[in-house]
C-alpha cells in the first residue's frame, strides 16, 4: 500500500474500539492493512464470535451490497489501520487502482454468491438436507463439481458447517455424524471428506423438488 493511499483513505482505531455495531445503517467497508479485527454477533443472549480478520481481508461491504443494515458488529483488537471506503470514493479508486479495484470486486462477488447460497441453504425445510446442500457448498467453493468422481477432502470443522446451516452445533454434529453411519462422509479433526458429491447432490435435488411441490 502507497503513502498516497493511506494518506487519501485511511483510518486508523484504536484497541477495543467498536469499528461499526450490529443492525445499525451502513453504506461504507473496509479493507485491513494493519492489526486484527473481531466479527461477532449477538445469538439470542449470548455474543459470539465469528471470525478474527487480519491484515489483506474486507469487511462491512454487505451494507453496500444489500443496502441492509450492518449484520454483525466489528471491534479492534488492538491498534488497527484500514483502507475506508464508501460508494463515492470507492468510484474514485476504481479510476486511479484499477489493480486494487478489480481484487476487491473479485472479493464482491464471492461475498454475493456465499449470500445468496446461504440463502438457498435456509430456504430447505429438513435439517439434514441443509446439511448435505452446506457440504455441496463447501465443495463448489474448492472447484468441485458433482461430476466429480472420486472422494473430496475439504477444510471445514463442524462449526463452519452449522453456521452455513443456521444450526446450533450439536445439531449439526449430530446430523453429521448419521452421514458417517450411512458411509456418505468422513470427519477429520480439521477436513470434512464426502465420498460420493454425486450422491449428496442428488439427495438435496430431491429434498427441493419435493418441498417445492
Amino acid at each position: 500500500m502507497s503513502i498516497n493511499m493511506f494518506e487519501k483513505f485511511g483510518k486508523t482505531f484504536n484497541p477495543n474500539q467498536i469499528i461499526f455495531s450490529e443492525h445499525e445503517p451502513g453504506n461504507d467497508f473496509y479493507l485491513l492493512q494493519a492489526g486484527k479485527v473481531k466479527i461477532t454477533k449477538i445469538v439470542g443472549e449470548t455474543e459470539k464470535t465469528l471470525d478474527v480478520l487480519k491484515p489483506g481481508d474486507i469487511f462491512g461491504e454487505m451494507a453496500i451490497i444489500e443496502e441492509a443494515p450492518r449484520s454483525a458488529t466489528a471491534i479492534a483488537i488492538g491498534d488497527v489501520k484500514t483502507l475506508h471506503f464508501n460508494k463515492g470514493n470507492f468510484e474514485s479508486l476504481l479510476r486511479s487502482q484499477p489493480a486494487l479495484a478489480l481484487r476487491l470486486l473479485k472479493i464482491f462477488a464471492s461475498r454475493i454468491y456465499d449470500a445468496k447460497r446461504k440463502l438457498m441453504i435456509l430456504s430447505l425445510e429438513e435439517n439434514d438436507a441443509k446439511v448435505a446442500d452446506a457440504l455441496l457448498m463447501l465443495a463448489e467453493k474448492k472447484g468441485f463439481t458433482k461430476e466429480t468422481y472420486e472422494p473430496i477432502e475439504i477444510e471445514t470443522t463442524i462449526v463452519d458447517v452449522a453456521h452455513w446451516c443456521g444450526l446450533q452445533v450439536e445439531q449439526c454434529q449430530a446430523i453429521l455424524t448419521q452421514f458417517v453411519n450411512m458411509n456418505r462422509i468422513t470427519i477429520g479433526q480439521n477436513t470434512i471428506t464426502i465420498k460420493n458429491i454425486n450422491e449428496i447432490s442428488r439427495y438435496v435435488q430431491q429434498k427441493r423438488k419435493h418441498e417445492d411441490y
